[in-house]
């Protein structure tokens, strides 16, 4: 049985993949709380399908696809704030048409170059074809970027709850703003290579609502999607393995079945707790 376990330990791909998939999960994670608390979901899917041009672009030209993602994701933040503020329309609708604009520019591109990578490599990743150079790389910006937020938490918890006090008291909101999207763009890039463009928004967004169902306190919050990002990525790396399966898709499956169980069974916030609060009401009332 523990033989059966270690197994997986012992081969060098999964050890690459077990370390990107713990370190990816981590950096996904904290971004995942402001994310959820500033009503950005949408934006993190905005911008990994933007990248898609950047990265097609970025082979054609023969240039280090990180930045040509990179570029086109900074774009993609860019411009959706642009537009936003400068027309009738509300932000979603915005990203909405640019993310889709930037995403079909991006598979017409790659009609039209002949790049030697697959599109299903690009919309999926592959985590088991990466190398201790690729984990080092992923390991710095995520030691960067948890260290970036952990720093200014307090600035961008007032930014994502009240832009308009935020501003009142002295914060540079468009600093703080764009320095939050292009973090956001960084953590995205080294995902896809992981887990692609598909799937990278799951780790963008279950860790922090996750944890969103279960505390109101923003510290803890980051520390509960930290690890639960952490199990799950352990949990479906060492899964895939057994069942012969895609780690990716592993992992997101194994964060949308704890989110599923918090979601019926948290013990504030829960659907089973509130159906239990409204029977007592309803006792309470005859």
């Amino acid at each position: 049985m523990f033989a059966a376990i270690v197994e997986p330990l012992t081969v060098d791909f999964m050890q690459q993949a077990l370390a990107m998939a713990v370190l990816l999960s981590v950096a996904a994670a904290v971004l995942s709380c402001l994310l959820v608390l500033r009503g950005w979901a949408l934006m993190g899917d905005a911008i990994s399908h933007a990248v898609l041009p950047g990265i097609v672009l970025a082979y054609a030209a023969g240039i280090p696809v990180v930045v040509g993602a990179f570029l086109a994701g900074l774009f993609c933040s860019v411009a959706t704030g642009y537009l936003s503020e400068n027309s009738r329309l509300k932000e979603d609708t915005v990203m909405g048409i640019v993310f889709s604009g930037m995403f079909g520019l991006g598979v017409l591109l790659f009609s039209v170059f002949d790049i030697d990578v697959h599109l299903h490599e690009i919309l999926f990743g592959d985590i088991l074809g990466l190398s201790w150079p690729d984990v080092w790389k992923t390991g710095v910006i995520a030691v960067i970027s948890c260290a970036l937020v952990l720093a200014k938490r307090r600035d961008l918890l007032v930014l994502a709850f009240d832009p308009q006090h935020a501003r009142t008291i002295g914060l540079s909101v468009g600093l703080l703003h764009y320095g939050l999207l292009a973090l956001l763009s960084v953590v995205i890039v080294v995902g896809l290579k992981a887990v692609g463009i598909i799937l990278v928004i799951a780790l963008l967004i279950a860790p922090g609502a996750i944890a969103h169902l279960l505390t109101d306190r923003f510290d803890v919050m980051l520390a509960i999607a930290v690890v639960v990002s952490i199990i799950c990525a352990i949990a479906g790396v060492m899964a895939s393995f057994y069942l012969d399966s895609a780690p990716a898709p592993t992992i997101v499956l194994a964060l949308m079945i704890v989110f599923i169980m918090v979601f019926i069974f948290a013990p504030k916030h829960g659907l089973f707790v509130r159906y239990l609060t409204s029977r007592r009401a309803l006792q309470a009332e005859k």
